[in-house]
């Protein structure tokens, strides 16, 4: 599978992608009240922006769509949107996106990468090297609600 930088144009259906993974893979960790809300039908407006201003890595399934999420946030040196569609996870799609980050990091001289990982997805984190760091709560403005998450971090 290859890796490639997303475009701006594809953010509804990167979106889709992020809302879906969230539905599928936190139902059995947020109430579904604060899920529905976290991930709208309808994109913010902030959303292709954020495609435009960070690497942002997709890996295409085979009918050419993307079906797999990641990017870096310049900004806090933070690994942010790294999603699968329900349909695909499992094959190590997310790996070769994370493995993509961490060179794009690297590459522009970051030594620290972050992330604040939702529980199911810990384990995933440790697998790629990523230490715990502590629990916290995300404030998250969509979902209205203070998430649990796990705060990770991996020096490069």
């Amino acid at each position: 599978m290859i890796v490639r930088q997303a475009s701006p144009e594809e953010a509804h259906t990167l979106w889709n992608i992020r809302n879906l993974a969230i539905r599928h893979g936190c139902q059995h960790v947020y109430p579904p009240d604060v899920i529905a809300a976290w991930t709208p039908d309808r994109m913010p407006a902030s959303f292709p922006a954020m495609i435009r201003v960070n690497p942002f890595f997709v890996i295409d399934g085979p009918d050419g769509v993307p079906v797999a999420t990641g990017s870096l946030d310049l900004a806090a040196a933070t690994v942010e949107a790294i999603f699968t569609l329900p349909d695909f996870t499992g094959q190590g799609l997310a790996g070769l996106i994370i493995d993509s980050i961490k060179a794009e990091a690297l590459q522009r001289g970051y030594r620290r990468l972050t992330l604040a990982s939702t529980p199911n997805a810990v384990s995933f984190y440790r697998r790629h090297d990523f230490q715990q760091l502590r629990e916290s709560l995300y404030p998250s403005k969509l979902a209205g609600s203070a998430l649990r998450c796990i705060e990770m971090a991996i020096d490069l």
